[in-house]
């Protein structure tokens, strides 16, 4: 056979091959640079068309704002400060009270996920217990919280507190469930006592469902965090939020909830950053080499 019929992928050095890959790779990478184009032309246009509506009065500027007031005003909070302090300031308090119901609230949620998921005895007695409790409509125990607490951190660490625990507590208990049975046995056939199931079996195969709930839980925990300020605050964005409302500033509205999607922006990606990191092993979503 000649050099000339040698099929391609025998080549020295695997040259078709690197080629391929290559190829994916430049193909992926153009992917992507294309849905993020493709997202900032459209929030181009978004903010464009919201801003040509107001300027020629489509839509009443007075209620609706526009874009460039709303620019303006975030200008002004970060160069001057809110009447309540600097705008950092409004930031800290608002992500203090988010981060520590957030902990608590997922602490919570897996302890007694994996609990109830180990112990089917525990889930029928106290079954029924959360689920009355997830039924009732969380957002209107805020105000209860309020007057058990006052307008300090604590009632909006609570109103946090009860809106992550259920997402994190439904996943935990499900990743309990759902641990392959045969490394349960293989462990209990070496000899491993239940501590150590749960602590080097179940755990660990439990904690991929666990991260899935904690990106929907922190944006529980801010709007725990937002609804206890709106409701009575010293401090917070929920406070510039409902003061701007009471004096019918809507850019200030605006404003205050574009400060708070950055916010919920960055920990989304801190989350990913660290899912990513934990669970190199994981295979990529399909089509994410495409």
């Amino acid at each position: 056979m000649s050099p000339d019929t040698v099929p391609a992928t025998t080549l020295p050095g695997g040259r078709v091959h690197k080629d391929r890959a290559a190829d994916r790779a430049r193909a992926h990478r153009n992917r992507r640079l294309l849905v993020l184009g493709t997202r900032v032309a459209l929030l181009v246009v978004l903010l464009g068309a919201w801003e040509v509506l107001a300027r020629t009065e489509t839509i009443d500027p007075f209620n609706f704002s526009m874009p460039s007031r709303i620019w303006d005003q975030m200008v002004q909070w970060t160069m001057h400060g809110t009447p309540q302090g600097s705008l950092g300031e409004q930031v800290w308090a608002t992500l203090q009270e988010a981060l520590l119901g957030w902990v608590l609230g997922v602490v919570a949620g897996v302890l007694l996920g994996i609990a109830l998921g180990r112990v089917p005895f525990l889930a029928d007695v106290l079954g029924p217990y959360v689920k009355v409790l997830n039924a009732v409509p969380r957002i209107v125990l805020a105000p209860i919280f309020l007057m058990m607490f006052g307008l300090g951190m604590a009632s909006k660490v609570a109103s946090a507190v009860v809106l992550v625990f259920f997402p994190v507590f439904f996943n935990a208990f499900q990743g309990a469930r759902e641990v392959d049975r045969n490394l349960v046995a293989n462990a209990r056939i070496l000899g491993a006592s239940n501590r150590r199931v749960t602590l080097q079996v179940v755990i660990p195969s439990a904690t991929s469902w666990i991260f899935t709930s904690l990106h929907v839980s922190f944006g529980f925990a801010l709007i725990g965090a937002i609804v206890g300020e709106y409701l009575g605050a010293e401090k917070g964005i929920g406070l510039l939020v409902t003061q701007s409302q009471g004096t019918f500033n809507a850019q200030g509205v605006y404003a205050a909830m574009v400060v708070l999607a950055v916010v919920a922006l960055l920990a989304e990606a801190l989350l990913a950053f660290t899912e990513k990191r934990l669970f190199r092993w994981r295979p990529g979503a399909p089509g994410s080499e495409r």
